[in-house]
């Protein structure tokens, strides 16, 4: 271990550039998938611009509780089924997933699809129910 701290007191420049390249690398990644959105500015979203959510949990959490309106297309089924989010191309689409995780890899299937406003909800359904925010549940 003193080795590893000697050698980054003396190849600081090194290290320090390393650091840079790594955080580029992230911001550059989390941009590709959409930017992410809180419950409150998903909701004004939609509301504004007659978009969409898109909850992509399994079925057994979908049908536990979800968003009014939302569409249902799981993660693993997005891109067979792709084509019944054509009307939303230009239209704000909402990603939700359980925890807020999930939702970057589809986010850069969509934007790959041409889907121009896609956005992550920030903390998922997690968050949503946490601001005991309205959800419908099937049984």
């Amino acid at each position: 271990m003193a080795l590893f701290l000697e050698f980054l007191a003396q190849q600081w420049i090194l290290t320090l550039a390393l650091l840079v390249v790594v955080v580029m690398l992230i911001m550059h990644e989390a941009r590709k998938s959409g930017p992410s959105v809180s419950p409150q500015q998903a909701i004004n979203l939609i509301n504004s611009e007659n978009g969409v959510f898109l909850d992509l949990r399994d079925s057994a959490d979908y049908k536990q509780g979800h968003i009014v309106d939302a569409m249902h297309i799981p993660a693993t089924k997005l891109a067979a089924r792709l084509a019944e989010l054509d009307r939303y191309k230009d239209k704000p689409i909402v990603l939700v997933c359980k925890m807020g995780q999930q939702s970057s890899a589809a986010g850069k299937q969509l934007k790959a699809g041409g889907f121009n406003q896609v956005y992550k909800m920030t903390g998922g359904m997690m968050e949503w129910s946490n601001l005991q925010l309205p959800v419908i549940s099937k049984s």
